[in-house]
């Protein structure tokens, strides 16, 4: 065995973003390739790569959604007792489900919208789901990438027919904020920096975060300083209240008044250059090569911990 570990990075998997995730992956071993020994392992089904070997591999995941977010993936690979960047089981399982996350970050201080949570067999009264919310609202999957299924409804008579034919089984109603989105990334607990995301439609679906030239990134956003201080503050609170570790982002709105909220924190974020885990750490004069190295920093040191150098 020798000091430094190879850099598997397993990426595809088995979810509807496999293909957001195959962008993830290329991108990272082109970058990884430069400065570590790395290599790929594309992942088809929901089941470690045989290819593993724990005195030899730290695994770099750019799966997203089902079996590459919620804690399904790294439970294998810690009862395999392979070492891997980025957060627990435990820290991904709940923040893969955005309402139980959610409710941890409320009870640490930090502030979130209010929500309906409800089975697709179950729907709300959709009038009643409007004033309970003071609409308009956001419809999301609870457990699915932040913008998969994502829907906005504007009237009781909009949400109806979305209501109707619903792909996943639990699903939120949250009250939408119309004001200015924003996203930074976290490194090993230190807050990176601040971008806007500015989709042309008004509303950051999947189709303007996944099609080109269809929302445009100020990276870094431009906030008055006690607002950017205050979101900071709120990042760092997150990270810390959902156990995370090696890296995450976070995503928020800020309303009318200036008050930011927190939309969800993902633990798995995209990893193309132009995504905006890389965007945010931008502003702190990291590259893509640079960011990528600060992120995989604790873990080597973890795997160094676990087994004596040779």
């Amino acid at each position: 065995m020798t000091e430094n570990p190879i850099v598997a990075i397993v990426y595809g998997g088995v979810s509807k973003e496999r293909s957001v995730s195959l962008g993830s992956g290329q991108a990272v071993f082109s970058a990884m390739s430069e400065f570590c020994q790395a290599e790929m392992l594309e992942l088809q089904e929901a089941s470690l790569p045989d290819e593993l070997d724990p005195r030899r591999h730290l695994v770099f995941s750019t799966m997203h959604g089902t079996f590459g977010e919620d804690g399904g993936f790294q439970k294998l690979l810690e009862a395999a007792s392979i070492e891997y960047v980025g957060c627990d089981s435990e820290s991904s399982r709940l923040t893969f489900d955005k309402s139980a996350a959610k409710s941890v970050l409320e009870k640490a201080g930090v502030p979130v919208l209010p929500e309906i949570v409800f089975e697709r067999d179950n729907p709300p009264d959709c009038t009643e789901a409007f004033g309970i919310l003071d609409g308009p609202v956001v419809l999301k999957p609870i457990k699915e990438g932040s913008s998969l299924g994502l829907e906005f409804a504007d009237s009781p008579s909009e949400l109806e027919p979305l209501l109707e034919n619903l792909a996943f089984e639990t699903w939120m109603l949250e009250k939408r904020v119309i004001g200015r989105e924003v996203s930074l990334g976290m490194i090993d607990g230190e807050v990176l920096g601040i971008v806007e995301i500015r989709p042309k439609s008004g509303k950051y679906d999947f189709e303007s975060k996944y099609t080109k030239g269809k929302t445009e990134f100020v990276a870094p956003a431009p906030l008055p300083e006690a607002i950017a201080d205050r979101i900071k503050g709120i990042a760092r609170d997150s990270y810390r209240a959902c156990g995370c570790r090696d890296y995450a982002r976070l995503d928020l709105m800020i309303d009318g008044l200036d008050r930011p909220y927190v939309l969800e924190l993902n633990t798995i974020p995209g990893m193309k250059e132009t995504s905006l885990m890389p965007l945010s750490a931008s502003c702190q004069g990291l590259n893509f090569k640079a960011m990528l190295k600060c992120i995989i920093e604790p873990a080597i040191l973890r795997f160094r911990s676990n087994y004596s150098i040779c």
